[in-house]
């Protein structure tokens, strides 16, 4: 039996830029929730369904691509789809192009809350991120999301 492959370790530089990235994914989702319950009484993730929604023609997406473009199961979705549609911002209705498909669709009162929602979210995001940096860092941030977020989840 061989030994395990000795791990190829991080050097300082690489550890560092990995703690301040580790940091920011964990802070960052806390801190919209955060403001987004005391200020609108929604979760983040349902704040980016409704807005995700609001930006789609007819304001209705297929379950599934609404799941792709949230980051969520279809099974997380669904369940929160449930609890926007008890609050009537969001219906589902069978797909008329596919009836195997399901669309989710924002009401005219799911709109008024992402208008309304909208401005506090904002300005969280401008002084959590967006003011602490210069113009050429968040150029730096936007080639560096784009450049980590090309490659396919999953291992190495």
């Amino acid at each position: 039996m061989s030994a395990a492959p000795e791990p190829n370790w991080l050097d300082d530089e690489e550890m560092d830029a990995w703690i301040q990235v580790a940091t920011a994914l964990a802070h960052l989702p806390h801190a919209l929730d955060a403001q987004l319950l005391r200020d609108a009484h929604i979760t983040h993730f349902e704040y980016e369904v409704m807005s995700a929604l609001s930006e789609a023609p007819d304001r209705t997406l297929r379950m599934s691509q609404l799941a792709e473009l949230s980051y969520g199961s279809l099974s997380r979705l669904s369940h929160v789809v449930g609890r926007l549609e008890k609050r009537d911002w969001v219906r589902r209705h069978p797909c008329p192009e596919n009836g195997r498909f399901t669309n989710a669709v924002l009401t005219e009162a799911g709109w008024e809350k992402v208008v309304a929602t909208a401005p506090g979210y904002l300005a969280n995001v401008r002084e959590l991120v967006i003011d602490r940096l210069t113009r050429a860092q968040l150029r730096q941030v936007s080639a560096i999301g784009r450049r980590i977020n090309s490659r396919p989840a999953g291992p190495a």
